[in-house]
């Protein structure tokens, strides 16, 4: 209150002096004087001066408001939180279809990048049929489905659910490939039933063909004292033994290669380098057969990071069975690498054989199994085995022409 007086009091005199200063000029103007009135002029800047300071340290301030966080409106944070969800449901890592009706035919349409990289060409090879298939699902259910690709058969999980939008009833199908992850679990089951019958096998044949020739030695020391026919005999059935177990002591051996095969060991491999030393390697075994293996890569410098020996390993089996498979005319065969979509290395081995039967497309790699009087059935069983061993999947698919065609996927 005090200092509020005093700036009262300092502007009522900064006004009288600022009146005295005027009365003063106005008797003055009787006889002008330039000097004297600049001296009047100066003299009124100081009451003028402290004036201003006085009203304007009296005038009212308006009170500063605090700023305040912005509250987002309820529109936005619904627009917000539809945004997240079609982000979320856009990169989902399965594919989600809406089907039109609650049962039955519907129109089939994909929801997420995941349901549009499935129809995409170089998957499914013919997706009306895919829709069909998601279509004829029943809500509710959760069903193994295949279907054809350009790789071979794929075999996909699919969960269907029943929902009403805007009262128009629906389906939503999410479909999740498994294709890989079951060759993956098979190989291992495999692996493991193989390594466990061959030790268990070995275990028991290595005796018996052991006991089997030394039979044979006391056999020949006791010779004398043995009718003729008799020592035949004998001989004939430990010879017959010997044989067989040191047959069976081969054939188990070859399966143990299922279960003993080294990690591999990648680096970079640049493919055209790869299939030159392949090309020498067999190329005299196809021309003494009459026929021709051409390899091709797109572009030459392609290169991965693979197992040079595993790749090899594997390539030389599919050609063999191949040439195996090829009678009456000349064989021939092509290997061609190039880049598929999505960047993976893509490796397709065709030939001009009769191909495989459809009822057995689905067998060729199980071990044990073959369409050879005297297969043993490891050559594809191998070929998935390396394969999987760096990173890769291995497919028959659906030759355009006549033949058999594996595609390697890396």
């Amino acid at each position: 209150m005090a200092s509020e007086r005093a700036l009262k009091l300092g502007a009522v005199a900064s006004v009288g002096a600022l009146m005295a200063l005027t009365a003063v000029a106005d008797v003055m103007s009787a006889a002008p004087e330039a000097r004297r009135i600049v001296l009047c002029g100066l003299a009124g800047l100081v009451p003028a001066t402290v004036l201003w300071q006085c009203l304007r340290a009296l005038a009212p301030r308006a009170p500063r408001m605090e700023p305040q966080a912005s509250t987002p409106s309820p529109g936005r944070e619904l627009s917000d939180a539809l945004l997240a969800l079609e982000a979320r449901l856009e990169h989902a890592p399965m594919a989600l279809f809406s089907i039109g009706n609650a049962a039955g035919p519907g129109a089939v349409a994909p929801l997420n990048a995941s349901a549009r990289r499935l129809l995409a060409p170089g998957r499914a090879s013919a997706p009306q049929e895919l829709h069909q298939l998601l279509a004829a699902q029943t809500a509710g259910q959760r069903q193994l489905i295949s279907f054809d690709t350009e790789r071979g058969v794929e075999r996909a999980l699919v969960a269907v659910a029943a929902l009403t939008m805007q009262g128009v009833a629906q389906r939503l199908a999410a479909v999740m490939p498994v294709e890989s992850e079951l060759e993956a679990e098979a190989l291992n089951a495999w692996r493991e039933l193989v390594q466990v019958l061959t030790h268990e096998i070995m275990n028991s044949l290595t005796p018996v063909a052991s006991l089997s020739r030394t039979a044979c030695g006391l056999l020949d020391e006791a010779a004398e004292g043995l009718p003729a026919d008799i020592h035949a005999d004998l001989g004939t059935a430990l010879d017959a033994i010997s044989r067989r177990a040191a047959s069976l002591v081969d054939f188990v051996g070859s399966y143990r290669s299922l279960s003993t095969v080294a990690q591999a060991q990648p680096q970079r491999v640049l493919l055209e380098d790869l299939f030159e030393r392949l090309s020498m390697l067999l190329a005299p075994q196809w021309q003494a057969l009459g026929g021709r293996v051409v390899f091709s890569v797109e572009p030459a410098s392609l290169a991965v990071m693979i197992d040079p020996g595993q790749l090899e390993q594997a390539l030389i089996n599919l050609l063999k069975n191949a040439a195996e498979a090829i009678t009456g005319k000349a064989p021939e065969a092509q290997v061609r690498a190039r880049l598929s979509r999505g960047g993976r290395l893509r490796i397709e081995v065709s030939d001009n054989g009769p191909g495989v039967p459809e009822a057995l497309a689905a067998h060729i790699f199980t071990p044990f199994f073959s369409t050879k009087k005297q297969g043993r059935g490891i050559g594809l069983a191998m070929v998935r085995h390396l394969v999987h061993a760096n990173g890769g999947t291995v497919r028959y698919a659906r030759s355009v022409s006549a033949g058999a065609r594996f595609t390697l996927t890396f």
